[in-house]
């Protein structure tokens, strides 16, 4: 009795399962540019998100539909620092997904990673190995919070759907650092998509110089960035840094490495000021530089 009531379980479970990925992948399509493949979803009518690094620089996009007809797409945006991408195409027929925008996820909540190859769904089952605070990339994007899921994630299913037991999607799937797997969650994923439906770009903060790392000597383990040219239409040359310079302070906090300079130009730095202390010929130089928005973001 024992044994043919877990079969029983385990039976109602597998269809439970294969229905939620039969609903959820009528949202999920796969993406096709230049050398690469990758998977997206319906974010709203005729509009696609897919992952950025999923998608080429250069060259025609496509986009499989499910069932396998395949249509061309067109960039409308994307967004590096959050990893998000999105595409247009002439089907505003197809189901958008059902992202859960204010769902609260735990570890040890079951997830399936739904991606699509060839007009039909490719899944992966996991859980969601931690949760952390909102948290910032290394291109200075703010994504939150940060979701790593323990399951093996195929190449083509990067900028697929995270879709927790209940059948809502809590964002999408791409690959971290390390062989991790990342969600970028629905709240993120709306607030990028729809700039960019709006502007067809995130703008970027910019202070308009090239800088290059370098290490204070004499002054123990301090380094700074050397300016090593200027944007005469910048707002640093606007501020008066010259080429030369050596920046050895942001904000009156010491310039540690350039990376971390980086993740202070992210979007809500435009418009802000900075200070910067440099030092030129030896002496201290002081700049308040209004961030501008870099203008090829």
């Amino acid at each position: 009795m024992t044994s043919a009531v877990t079969a029983s379980s385990l039976a109602d479970i597998s269809d439970s399962l294969s229905r939620l990925v039969a609903n959820a992948s009528r949202s999920v399509v796969g993406v096709h540019s230049h050398r690469m493949r990758g998977s997206g979803f319906v974010w709203r009518p005729g509009l696609i998100v897919t992952s950025d690094e999923a998608v080429a620089d250069e060259g025609s996009i496509e986009v499989a539909l499910p069932g396998g007809e395949i249509v061309p797409a067109s960039l409308k945006g994307r967004d590096a620092s959050t990893d998000v991408a999105l595409l247009r195409i002439d089907a505003s027929a197809l189901e958008p997904a059902a992202l859960a925008r204010d769902e609260v996820t735990a570890a040890g909540a079951l997830v399936i990673a739904i991606g699509a190859e060839d007009g039909r769904p490719v899944t992966a089952m996991g859980m969601i190995a931690s949760v952390g605070p909102d948290w910032r990339s290394v291109r200075g994007g703010e994504i939150g919070p940060r979701i790593e899921l323990d399951l093996r994630l195929r190449s083509f299913s990067e900028g697929g759907l995270a879709v927790a037991a209940n059948g809502s999607a809590i964002g999408m799937v791409v690959p971290g650092p390390r062989r991790r797997v990342l969600v970028i969650p629905a709240r993120t994923v709306d607030r990028v998509a729809a700039r960019l439906d709006a502007d067809g770009r995130i703008a970027r903060g910019y202070l308009g110089l090239g800088l290059q790392p370098v290490r204070m000597e004499g002054q123990g383990d301090r380094s700074g960035a050397m300016v090593m040219s200027v944007d005469p239409a910048g707002p640093g040359a606007a501020s008066g840094v010259r080429q030369g310079d050596i920046v050895v302070e942001w904000n009156g906090q010491p310039l540690r490495a350039l990376r971390s300079l980086v993740r202070d130009l992210g979007p809500e730095s435009v418009g802000s000021v900075v200070r910067l202390t440099a030092t030129r010929a030896g002496e201290p130089v002081r700049f308040d530089v209004t961030i501008a928005a870099r203008p090829d973001a």
